[in-house]
């Protein structure tokens, strides 16, 4: 009499599969994020080079955010506040089931723990585009944010660990745009692979943005002064009195448009490797193949 085999075990789900379609949902998430983190640094960056052109200087993300008027103003405001808020619970999501596979070593942990703090911070911006859209101040500035902060017991090493991890993070992403690691988690196709060069430069302004408010607050935690501590206005300010200052700022901000880039393209072709089962070939694998 014939033997029948047993059921396969192809037959059962795969975990692998089972994993992706449960975190299917944070795909959509993800993409508004990045989208939302766009639109910052295209306002930011545009916003600059216009003031520039008219005789002004570069403004920082307050200062951008001021501008927008009208009903177009109030629509792009609640996108970036949308968009912030999403890309901050995409962050934590991301650090917690570690979604994009950075593993458990030290370098793993590392880069998760740096997830949260880069969704506190887009936190705050989706805030402050709240307090703007509802024709507020801005509430509690950066400048006295750090003078309390150093006021505080052990407040002056507190702010220079944060300036020592917000300069190594611009170091980060300049070591990402040099090795050209962010095509690692990035879908190949004739879009990412010719906008390659504008993807690397925006990268890189990005970081040489972080890493100056990194020295700034490490220098004003030297000092026991705030008044160097900032964000993207005051790093803007801080390059505007070096020589050729104008010109390296205007530079930037090419470069911030070129971030934009970066995220907007993100948003679009980012790929989740536990939230997305496709197989989808990266860019890294389609300039390697």
């Amino acid at each position: 009499m014939p033997q029948h085999p047993a059921p396969p075990e192809s037959r059962r789900d795969d975990p692998a599969e089972n994993s992706a379609r449960g975190f299917a949902w944070a795909v959509p998430l993800m993409r508004a994020g990045y989208a939302g983190r766009g639109l910052v640094y295209l306002l930011v960056g545009g916003a600059s080079l216009w003031s520039i052109w008219h005789g002004g200087s570069a403004e920082g993300t307050g200062e951008a955010m001021g501008r927008l008027q009208g009903a177009l103003g109030t629509a792009i405001l609640l996108l970036i506040a949308l968009g912030m808020a999403a890309y901050a619970i995409w962050r934590a999501v991301d650090s917690i089931w570690d979604l994009e596979d950075y593993g458990n070593s030290p370098k793993g942990l590392i880069a998760r723990a740096g997830m949260i703090t880069t969704g506190l911070v887009h936190l705050g911006l989706s805030g402050l585009a709240i307090t703007v859209l509802l024709g507020r101040s801005e509430g509690l500035g950066k400048t006295e944010l750090v003078n309390r902060l150093l006021a505080s017991p052990g407040g002056q090493a507190a702010a220079g660990i944060a300036g020592a991890l917000t300069l190594g993070a611009g170091g980060y992403y300049l070591h990402k745009a040099w090795s050209e690691g962010y095509r690692d988690h990035m879908q190949g196709n004739p879009a990412t692979l010719h906008l390659n060069l504008v993807l690397k430069a925006g990268m890189a302004a990005h970081g040489v943005v972080i890493a100056i408010i990194g020295f700034l607050m490490m220098q004003a935690a030297a000092y026991a002064s705030s008044h160097e501590a900032g964000g993207i206005g005051t790093a803007f300010n801080w390059l505007q009195d070096k020589t050729y200052g104008q010109i390296l700022v205007t530079f930037l901000c090419i470069g911030l448009l070129g971030f934009s880039l970066v995220c907007f393209v993100n948003a679009a072709w980012r790929i989740v490797p536990k939230a997305d089962d496709r197989g989808l070939q990266t860019l890294k694998d389609m300039l390697n193949s």
